[in-house]
């Protein structure tokens, strides 16, 4: 008797470990629509929350970030693709920085799927990357965004009035700085 219950209890516990990634979000955030409700920790680094333009409290949600349009990255740091465009992302980042028009208005954040704050943290190291990155080691934030594959880009243009849409979602490594830039510029009504 006792070992028939194991079993069942075994049978239910795979059972709702393979229904339960169903009952998130089944596709990425489409353009034109609204980011799930992601949360994430404010940064402790003064210069990573001072560039966000977060005040004190312990998380914020993208729409929060002080900016007209937040380009977030989803990576791994296992993904090959994700090493590989790490220096056209540092590129983009000074791209914006160095352009007064951009700056402040267009910031860049990025979110490690699967990966621990450890693992964020090499990956940031190795590869110098400017600008914050969020670890999400249980998954809970790729749920969210419709378990994408990496890595993965997706751009909000942030409204006056603290509402936001989504203006660009898409699989794969840019192709090519300047392009992906000018999209985003056009998307968003910058230029």
């Amino acid at each position: 008797m006792k070992r028939k219950t194991i079993l069942w209890i075994w049978v239910l516990l795979g059972v709702l470990l393979f229904t339960l990634p169903a009952a998130a979000a089944s596709s990425p955030p489409a353009v034109g629509g609204v980011l799930p409700g992601i949360s994430l920790p404010t940064p402790r680094d003064s210069a990573e929350k001072k560039y966000l333009g977060l005040s004190g409290s312990d998380h914020f949600k993208i729409p929060e970030i002080g900016a007209t349009v937040v380009i977030i990255e989803i990576f791994s740091m296992y993904c090959p693709y994700c090493q590989a465009e790490a220096p056209s992302v540092n590129s983009l980042y000074a791209r914006i920085e160095n352009d007064p028009a951009l700056k402040g208005r267009i910031k860049l954040i990025g979110i490690g799927v699967g990966n621990s704050q450890f693992e964020v943290e090499l990956f940031k190291k190795k590869y110098a990357i400017p600008f914050p990155l969020f670890a999400d080691g249980d998954f809970a934030i790729h749920a969210m965004v419709g378990e994408v594959r990496t890595p993965y880009f997706i751009a909000v243009k942030i409204n006056r009035d603290g509402t936001h849409r989504v203006i660009y979602s898409k699989l794969g490594r840019m192709e090519g700085v300047d392009l992906f830039l000018a999209s985003i510029i056009k998307l968003a009504g910058l230029k």
